[in-house]
């Protein structure tokens, strides 16, 4: 008899890389770093990595004219990867740059891709679920829809296991309208039957790790909370947690001519987003089902009356 002892080999500790490591990347970042996992990822700027590595989080440079050194190695025992980066006027750089070192990345279980709701353009407010055609009416949002149609190909072509979630306006620490009329900035602009779906950073994160739980590969997820809202209740309700006047209505006509460029193609669309998928599948519970809930989170107090 053999005294050869055969061992399993065992299998790769939880590593997640981030191709973009923004706002919803950090996030999720801090949910699995609790959990024990090694988190990576990219940026564009030395100021940026060296401020990630002060954490504890190992860094690198990307960006379409600066690739990673050695993709290869750096993807050999990430077992899931998150894509945030993106696509510009000649694509997705991630796929450009390292789609053949994602494909032959031995450990890995999920990818993630960022997308936006921006992808279904402008329904007269009418409600759209993932099913919905694309329709995307300004240029960030048509890239953006390329950029899903690549990814899912690797899915489609490769096996790889590529999710897509397409995003709603995201709120949250730092980012809110409550900074807003903090700093003397916010406008109570009215549109009437005009509304935005949105999204608290920390559920985006909490569907992210219910989806690496429940992995599908190719499925779609819109991330929204429970309830498109006008812009102009929002701004009231974060006025009245501040305790401070609520500004005067502006009509959307008279406050367009002041607006930027930016800020006009977000008024561009009118869509309610369903967010169904993400809790029949993932068995996902929002822990902020509307902007009050999130708002009075922020603003460290509650509100029990409706926002007009």
């Amino acid at each position: 008899m053999s005294d050869a002892v055969s061992f399993a080999k065992a299998a790769p500790l939880p590593h997640l890389f981030c191709f973009g490591y923004g706002y919803s990347a950090a996030a999720l970042s801090r949910l699995l770093r609790g959990e024990g996992w090694t988190i990576s990822g990219t940026c564009r700027t030395p100021e940026k990595r060296r401020a990630l590595c002060a954490e504890g989080i190992q860094a690198f440079l990307f960006d379409r004219g600066r690739p990673l050194n050695d993709a290869v190695a750096t993807l050999a025992e990430v077992t899931h990867l998150l894509v945030s980066v993106p696509p510009d006027a000649d694509g997705d750089p991630v796929l450009d740059q390292h789609a053949d070192s994602i494909a032959s990345a031995p450990s890995l279980r999920w990818i993630g891709y960022l997308s936006t709701t921006g992808v279904y353009g402008d329904t007269g407010g009418a409600l759209v679920d993932e099913k919905a055609p694309l329709r995307p009416t300004v240029e960030r949002s048509v890239r953006r829809a390329g950029a899903e149609r690549a990814w899912l190909a690797l899915f489609a072509e490769q096996g790889l296991p590529v999710h897509v979630f397409r995003l709603a306006g995201i709120y949250g620490p730092g980012r809110n309208t409550l900074d807003q009329v903090r700093r003397g900035e916010a406008r109570r602009i009215e549109r009437p039957g005009h509304a935005f779906s949105r999204i608290h950073v920390d559920d985006i994160a909490g569907v992210l790790r219910a989806s690496i739980v429940r992995p599908r590969p190719g499925a779609v997820y819109n991330v929204c909370d429970d309830e498109a809202a006008a812009p102009a209740e929002v701004t009231a309700l974060a006025c009245r947690l501040l305790q401070v006047p609520v500004p005067p209505a502006i009509s959307f006509d008279d406050a367009l001519p002041s607006m930027s460029a930016m800020a006009r193609s977000f008024w561009q669309d009118n869509r309610r987003v369903d967010n169904t998928r993400i809790k029949r599948e993932l068995g996902v519970r929002l822990r902020y089902p509307t902007y009050r809930e999130g708002l009075a989170a922020l603003a460290g107090g509650s509100e029990t009356s409706d926002a007009g």
